[in-house]
């Protein structure tokens, strides 16, 4: 089991592990899209930064995930400003979709070496329920202006090369890159603007002092009036009840060698970034090395053997049954963040402190712009009226000691209706 990032993602950015006892301006916990953006912000600013991550700098799901920017967040516009009232709703809508655009923007502006592609992302649907719930993303994205238009199956068969859908809704403001290669160009551009990163650094204890925040590793300890924890799906106790606010739910992915050509012009042909209107999400790309990138749901827990990657490359074959010959020498897997709401959140517990998370599988534009957004809501010293609305305390999922039984327990009911419903 090998992770194709990790082969193909460059530069390789030198952030040397944590030694002695600094002080800052602000102390970021996780070195993943939203510290990182978070530190290039604030340290562009002129803020000094040190930004803390356990591994690698994209260790996390930054480096793990389907590379698809994906505009929006996972739920539909009118539902978002059901919940969120009016005003804010109209407000997250609108980071949702310019999301994208940031992050292609951060890419050309800093010259990010991550294979972006501009090429739209699809939402299919295999069934009435994903037909309903495509037609409704058309209307509510038209509504605003937004660039998403229905697609019929006729259409779907071209765009996709596999005959399964019975319809979709392309959005021209996605696309894809690779994400850890995005990754390490955001820090190269944060070091760059002066933020100080440091991998193999895992925060053990955030305490008090004085008026101050201190940040112990075992190498080191930062100082700073402000700290950013924005760990994710790889959130532990460091800050109390943190992790019980959300559910980490692992995502699996496989992929090929480069496609022969004539393969290439079969699968996805329109280039685009897929992923399905199903319950258990399966996500979709070619690389621009002509590489399928399969992603889904898998097993709650730390892949064992290839077989735990065997329901994605069974569900490639059956979309192509070109690809029956076709090995996938490439699986990896990652933790996504799940909130009990869906959405993601800036909670500020104390003085000083700002946790960051919840991105439920739209992570690379969302987590873009909240990474930002954090830093300008302490560059402002709180003033700044930014589109995530800040709460003052963590909302612990229900049941959250259960999260893993009720997790497998709810994927494999939606996993047989799915298929019963012709996936």
């Amino acid at each position: 089991m090998k992770n194709l990032y990790l082969e193909t993602a460059r530069p390789q950015v030198s952030a040397p592990a944590l030694s002695g006892a600094q002080t800052a301006d602000v102390v970021i916990v996780g070195g993943g899209y939203t510290g990182l953006a978070a530190a290039l912000k604030l340290a562009g600013q002129g803020a000094r930064v040190v930004l803390l991550e356990a591994g690698e700098i994209g260790h996390g799901c930054s480096g793990r995930n389907g590379g698809q920017v994906n505009p929006g967040l996972k739920a539909l516009p009118d539902d978002v400003e059901a919940h969120f009232g009016a005003a804010r709703g109209k407000r997250m809508n609108q980071m949702g979709s310019d999301a994208p655009a940031e992050v292609f923007e951060l890419v050309e502006r800093y010259g990010i070496d991550c294979a972006p592609s501009r090429t739209g992302t699809i939402r299919a649907a295999i069934d009435d329920a994903g037909v309903a719930q495509v037609k409704a993303l058309v209307a509510q994205c038209t509504a605003r202006g937004w660039p998403v238009r229905f697609v019929d199956a006729a259409e779907m068969a071209q765009m996709t090369g596999t005959g399964i859908y019975r319809a979709g809704a392309f959005d021209a403001r996605g696309g894809h890159l690779n994400p850890l290669g995005y990754a390490r160009g955001l820090a190269l551009a944060a070091q760059a603007a002066g933020a100080s990163l440091h991998g193999q650094s895992r925060a053990t204890s955030v305490a008090r002092a004085g008026s101050d925040w201190k940040v112990s590793t075992a190498g080191g300890s930062v100082t700073a009036p402000e700290i950013v924890l924005c760990t994710n799906g790889y959130t532990d106790d460091l800050w109390p009840g943190f992790r019980q606010a959300l559910v980490p739910v692992w995502t699996y992915i496989a992929a090929t060698d480069p496609l022969p050509a004539a393969l290439r012009e079969k699968i996805m042909p329109s280039r685009a970034a897929l992923y399905e209107a199903a319950w258990d999400v399966v996500y979709y790309r070619l690389d621009d090395a002509g590489r399928l990138l399969m992603g889904g749901r898998g097993p709650q827990r730390d892949a064992r053997v290839e077989a735990d990657y065997g329901h994605l490359t069974r569900y490639a074959r059956k979309l192509w049954p070109e690809l029956k010959d076709v090995s996938f020498p490439w699986s990896w897997h990652g933790q996504v963040a799940i909130t009990d709401d869906h959405f993601p959140h800036l909670v500020a517990p104390e003085t000083g402190v700002h946790l960051m998370f919840g991105y439920n599988g739209r992570g690379i534009a969302v987590s873009t712009a909240s990474g930002r957004m954090v830093a300008e809501h302490i560059l402002s010293g709180g003033a700044a009226d930014v589109a995530l609305p800040v709460d003052g305390a963590l909302a612990p999922v229900p049941f959250h000691g259960f999260w893993k039984i009720g997790a497998e327990a709810t994927m494999a009911w939606n996993r047989l209706r799915d298929t019963l419903r012709g996936r």
